[in-house]
């Protein structure tokens, strides 16, 4: 039977993936918004974990927000690349140091 710790562990494990995914690669800036998206999941499984260990439905009704804000993210950084790709033919993070603001 799985206990809430099994759920912790994985959540912890998916965080970890995901910062090592944000630290390891500073170039493609698909895979960047794929760790943080990966990081965001990793606590919202934490919260359901600990809301429901606790017996609160705080949690799971935080998490809610927290999708909604994740799926905002998304669309607006996707929408940030076609456009940076468009005008410069790359998403390698080192050839975007000229952009001008």
């Amino acid at each position: 039977m799985l206990e809430h710790a099994h759920y912790l562990i994985l959540g912890s494990a998916l965080f970890a993936i995901g910062v090592v995914g944000v630290v390891l690669n500073r170039k493609n800036m698909i895979v960047l918004l794929m760790a943080v998206e990966l990081m965001l999941l990793a606590v919202n499984m934490n919260f359901v974990a600990f809301s429901h260990m606790l017996g609160d439905t705080a949690g799971q009704v935080f998490v809610f927000f927290i999708l909604t804000v994740a799926a905002a993210e998304s669309a607006i950084g996707l929408a940030i690349l076609v456009v940076l790709f468009r005008n410069m033919d790359t998403v390698d993070m080192d050839k975007l140091d000229n952009l001008k603001g």
